[in-house]
């Protein structure tokens, strides 16, 4: 993909209004988080470069990447965040996924600091979360985080990096904006919860669960 490559440019611009929306909901602050999107069946991936903030995304804020091996395919532009190791491995490891959304959401770190599981309340937690994985701390943008996450997003959407943040995979941006977004509202109803000392709370029973083909949303 080049700058030139229409469908590059438009993803890269879906994903410019996650970031934006992320700092909106504070999901992220400062210069944290980094997206990265790919076409369908691409071997290269566009993620945002080193110290940009997410609200403030341009088409020259992405940085083309060839998966296999970590290249950058453009000589002008920016670096790539130094968290790029965690999206090619996560790519390399799901080819399915064409979305990877890595944000800082206050109330999933904080639940799970406490050793508290992050229950799913609605239909909507259920349907666009479903099972979330954890792997443990590891240094930001070291190999062995990288590798630890993308082997936990073959088991899970969501994977929660502890003290750090979250790793989000979709085939789609809109559908990893909206599981970012289920997730950390999963969170802040299971921290209220336990506020309220029901850590008890119950979760959404399977059998109400969308039909395949069909969002939680539309069902409801």
């Amino acid at each position: 993909m080049n700058r030139n490559d229409r469908t590059a440019a438009d993803l890269c611009d879906q994903l410019a209004q996650v970031g934006a929306d992320a700092v909106r909901a504070g999901l992220v602050v400062g210069s944290g988080g980094n997206l990265s999107v790919r076409a369908p069946g691409g071997a290269e991936c566009w993620v945002t470069a080193r110290g940009t903030w997410l609200d403030r995304l341009t088409l020259r804020d992405f940085v083309p990447v060839r998966i296999a091996d970590g290249a950058p395919l453009d000589p002008a532009a920016p670096v790539a965040s130094t968290e790029v190791a965690l999206h090619l491995h996560t790519y390399r490891a799901r080819p399915d996924v064409t979305v990877v959304v890595h944000l800082h959401p206050q109330s999933v770190l904080l639940l799970d600091a406490l050793g508290e599981r992050i229950r799913l309340v609605t239909t909507d937690h259920a349907f666009y979360v479903g099972r979330i994985a954890r792997v443990g701390a590891y240094p930001p943008g070291s190999t062995l985080l990288a590798e630890r996450a993308a082997a936990a997003a073959t088991e899970a959407e969501c994977v929660i990096l502890a003290h750090h943040g979250c790793s989000v995979l979709a085939d789609s941006v809109e559908l990893a904006h909206k599981r970012v977004r289920n997730l950390e509202e999963a969170a802040q109803l299971t921290y209220r919860a336990v506020l309220l000392g029901r850590g008890d709370i119950p979760e959404c029973p399977p059998d109400v669960l969308p039909a395949q083909g069909q969002t939680a949303t539309q069902a409801i």
